[in-house]
């Protein structure tokens, strides 16, 4: 692939050629790459592939999008198909970041920079896509959400046009684990080969073909989930009130080949009008607490207070309205956001304010929080599938298993596991999508 206009490391000019060119100029660079490859009979216009990933997976997508005759095969990896999407996955506190890719791309918040934006996201030309594609995405991909890189792998399938899908449960923006990697790979080769006509090595070691197995799926299986209406989410109702008391936990996260050790202290203490509930994170970093205030009986979160390092994030919950600050190094900015409801189980003692709720077999309920990193409302779907004997530090366990996911085409997946009797979460896995699909284990110690 040539270094299209919009690349840096020649010049200013170039680099700046590129802006509100996605799609546009900067495709035109990759296409006449291909037509001079092919004028100068270095590559058979009938044989030609495209892949790529990220900004690539974008290009790859746009390729077979707006220009359908110039290539005989794609792979697209954990590319941005809808370009609105991945602006309004910046978090405020990248702002300069922001602006940087408003210049580049366009601005949402403006008509003109919207329409450029949608005219230029391939999801919205999905149906004119007629080549191979095969589609990569990390379930945990905060930038590039799962529910857009399946409408892609839908919008094929329907039309009767060859299609795979792999879809790595435990990866974000991109494959950093080398089993997966390797497993991609090997995928795209083969892919390629049997579209272009070619040769690829077949087989692997016997943990590659079983990775490539595990994470591939078959088109025909792919169902876009159906969003909630925020409008219709409210808090769910707790069948019992918080007990003061302090829960210790130890956690390990585990992410690209390296595993990480802390301690998490929970404190639930009455404070007559409202419960406090405080979570300390001891890490090699330092400490970092999380403090919320709770409503009696509903348990609806009214003030959160996040503190680590230079970090300090302090707001209020009323009127279904949040507002406060975010303050870095002494500079503050402010937060202001409709939240459209209450929240629950959100900040410090969520996962005990769970399991105040009716748990049992077949349990389900919807809920709401707000991310302080993107201040944006997301929306929670619980059900308990069933009774398990689980094992920690504290002892053995027959426990509620308590899955909860996203309800909202977001990438938040944990689960928790609820003591019978006491109701004391005794354990909790789950992939933190913001550290690129790691997974965190917590177990009670005491």
């Amino acid at each position: 692939m040539p270094n299209f206009r919009g690349s840096t490391g020649y010049g200013r000019k170039f680099l700046d050629a590129g802006n509100l060119e996605w799609g546009r100029k900067m495709q035109d660079d990759v296409t006449w790459g291909v037509k001079y490859l092919v004028a100068e009979g270095i590559a058979d216009p009938k044989r030609v592939g495209i892949l790529g990933g990220s900004y690539g997976g974008y290009a790859t997508l746009a390729g077979v999008t707006f220009t359908p005759d110039v290539y005989a095969a794609a792979v697209d990896i954990v590319g941005p198909s809808n370009l609105i999407t991945l602006l309004d996955a910046i978090p405020p506190y990248w702002e300069p970041i922001r602006r940087m890719f408003y210049l580049r791309m366009g601005n949402p918040t403006t008509e003109d920079g919207k329409k450029l934006l949608m005219e230029e996201s391939p999801i919205n030309s999905a149906d004119k896509i007629r080549t191979p594609l095969l589609v990569a995405q990390g379930a945990n991909d905060p930038r590039v959400n799962r529910r857009e890189a399946e409408q892609i792998v839908i919008a094929l399938r329907d039309r009767g046009f060859p299609v795979e899908y792999i879809l790595a449960p435990d990866e974000g923006h991109g494959f950093a684990r080398p089993i997966n990697n390797l497993a991609l790979m090997m995928a795209s080769e083969e892919f390629l080969a049997k579209h272009l006509g070619g040769r690829y090595q077949e087989g692997g070691t016997p943990e590659e073909v079983a990775r490539l197995k595990e994470i591939s799926v078959d088109p025909k299986t792919v169902v876009l989930t159906k969003r909630v209406d925020a409008a219709s989410v409210g808090a769910p109702k707790p069948a019992m009130d918080l007990i003061a008391g302090t829960y210790h936990y130890q956690v390990t996260i585990q992410a690209g080949g390296q595993e990480m050790k802390m301690k998490v202290s929970t404190a639930i203490t009455d404070g007559g009008g409202a419960w406090t509930a405080v979570d300390q994170l001891d890490m090699p970093q330092g400490t970092a607490t999380d403090t919320a205030t709770l409503e009696k009986t509903t348990l609806i979160v009214q003030k959160r207070s996040v503190k680590q390092g230079p970090v300090a994030i302090d707001l209020d919950f009323a009127g279904n309205k949040a507002a406060g600050k975010f303050s870095m190094n002494g500079q503050d900015r402010p937060i202001a956001a409709d939240l459209g409801g209450p929240l629950f189980a959100d900040a410090a003692g969520a996962n005990q304010v769970i399991a105040c709720l009716p748990i049992a077999d077949g349990y389900t309920t919807t809920f709401r929080n707000f991310d302080v990193q993107t201040q944006k409302v997301k929306l929670l779907q619980l059900a308990v599938a069933g009774v398990e004997s689980v094992t920690v530090p504290a002892g053995t366990f027959e426990a509620y298993r308590v899955e909860i996911s996203s309800a909202d085409g977001g990438s938040d997946k944990k689960t928790l596991w609820i003591a019978k009797d006491s109701r004391k979460v005794v354990k909790e896995t789950a992939v933190l999508a913001s550290m690129g699909g790691a997974a965190l284990t917590q177990e009670l110690v005491e």
